[in-house]
């Protein structure tokens, strides 16, 4: 007798230790804070990161294998000429603040964008829109100039998220949506906090609470993730410390893909980087494996041109900038610069730009290239070289799913200006045909690989280290974004 209490004492015992143990926060560590927080009017996809999906929604949205599912539309019908969109709402839908959304905040959120004054960083996802039109609270109707295959596709990315004008003077720092978790506050430096939607419309998350800790050292990374203080890092910024993790039974290690080309980006507007020569021989002096090693220790797949590996339209270039430190120097040479120049390399936080950006000055040094190096925060990235274009060259990863079409804006920070690729990428919008759609891209991949646009260095692996109890992050990611809309822990 004295055996059996002893064991349903300890059974008692463990069991309330587990429900103890049940967690129903998370904390996520981010790399990137964001600047501020509306995605509506800013080029920084760490927004996307803490806000997408889980605080802001669009009419349509990605799912984590990167289809297009809908979201605060239910539904929607297109013209036989595929020039007319009318979308069917999702009824019974608040913000935050308690206000209902409707149709009419739909064409505040689309006309907002496409204002001549609009600020937001895709403004060309909303150029081809000629009128948007409240059919009744529940039904809007989009009106585009020529039919865009894209357009479901273009209304899925955090730059679309529907916002109100009740709530649009104080987003940038306290964002107010119609996700399943609303924004509570921001400790500047350090964290971002959400909390449960009770009045979500759709299917409530099973976390009560998410914390956001912004931690850019590698180093700190790694300490804070082993001691448990962060359960789950996406685009963990250390890789070398990836075999301790899967060696660790408390840990879980991921590695995706993501839609993240990083390229050297060089300023086309600016001497010398203005000849094609010269910036041919920046993409020979490039090697990209020796970057994907010394950076990313061996996480990233090469890439020639701007487009991701794992699309079916992608064409490999790489053979057309290959390593080749001699036919570089010879191209300066014939430039007009056989003792080579001096330029300035800015690099925004992301380890794989430091930390590639020490590893690629180099690789330019040995041809003669020198690159005056600037550490810059986000903030200021964005204000000197995106929207300033105050540089020569920059190294970046362009997370935006599918976004080929930033070649055709000569006005872009890279100030590219072809205007036959821009007679292509209208072409594009306007083709429904999936054959001849393909036949597009792949010319586009080899106009800009042809033009050495940018140094195109690889394609961004996303590790994700974790607590091994947590399930339904993304593994891959197909926009830049920390999804917790199906994140649990397992009891």
């Amino acid at each position: 007798m004295t055996i059996l209490r002893t064991s349903m004492l300890a059974g008692a015992l463990a069991l309330a230790g587990g429900l103890a143990e049940a967690k129903s926060d998370i904390v996520v560590g981010l790399n990137l804070e964001p600047p501020h927080l509306d995605p509506t009017s800013a080029a920084a996809g760490a927004i996307d990161q803490v806000l997408y999906a889980n605080v802001f929604e669009g009419l349509t949205r990605f799912r984590s294998d990167g289809a297009i599912a809908p979201a605060l539309a239910e539904s929607w019908e297109i013209s036989d000429d595929g020039t007319v969109y009318t979308f069917t709402l999702r009824a019974g839908v608040t913000f935050h603040d308690g206000t209902e959304m409707t149709a009419e905040d739909v064409k505040f959120t689309l006309d907002r964008a496409r204002a001549e004054d609009s600020k937001n960083a895709q403004k060309q996802l909303f150029a081809g829109i000629e009128v948007v039109e409240v059919l009744d609270p529940l039904r809007v109707r989009v009106r585009l100039g020529q039919p865009d295959g894209n357009f479901l596709f273009n209304m899925a990315w955090g730059d679309a998220v529907i916002v109100a004008p009740e709530s649009i003077e104080g987003i940038k720092q306290h964002p107010v949506g119609t996700g399943p978790f609303a924004f509570d506050d921001w400790v500047q430096g350090d964290e971002i906090t959400l909390s449960r939607n009770a009045d979500y419309w759709g299917d409530p998350v099973r976390l009560e609470a998410a914390t956001f800790k912004f931690i850019s050292d590698p180093n700190a990374a790694f300490a804070a993730v082993m001691a448990e203080d962060v359960h789950a890092f996406p685009g963990f910024p250390a890789p070398e410390n990836l075999p301790q993790f899967e060696a660790d039974p408390r840990f879980q290690v991921l590695v995706g893909s993501t839609e993240g080309e990083t390229i050297l980006a060089t300023n086309n507007g600016r001497a010398p980087f203005d000849q094609r020569k010269v910036r041919k021989a920046i993409a020979h002096a490039i090697d990209r494996q020796a970057i994907i090693d010394g950076a990313m220790f061996g996480l990233g797949t090469p890439i020639g041109t701007h487009f991701a590996p794992h699309h079916p339209d992608y064409v490999d270039l790489t053979d057309l900038s290959r390593h080749d430190p001699e036919l570089s120097r010879q191209l300066l040479d014939e430039a007009g610069y056989p003792d080579g120049f001096t330029t300035t390399l800015k690099l925004p936080p992301p380890s794989y730009a430091r930390r590639g950006g020490e590893i690629l000055a180099s690789q330019l040094r040995a041809v003669g290239i020198e690159t005056e190096i600037t550490n810059l925060e986000w903030a200021q990235w964005l204000e000197q070289v995106f929207r300033g274009k105050d540089y020569g060259l920059t190294i970046v990863s362009h997370t935006e799913p599918m976004d080929i079409g930033i070649y055709a804006r000569p006005d872009y920070y890279f100030q590219y200006d072809n205007p036959e690729f821009q007679e292509l990428m209208s072409a594009l919008e306007a083709e429904t045909d999936p054959a001849k759609r393909s036949e597009m891209l792949e010319r586009a991949q080899r106009i800009i690989a042809r033009d050495y646009v940018n140094g195109y260095l690889f394609q961004l692996a996303t590790p994700t280290v974790a607590d091994a109890r947590i399930r339904g992050l993304w593994q891959d990611a197909p926009t830049q974004a920390t999804d917790l809309t199906g994140v649990y822990w397992e009891e």
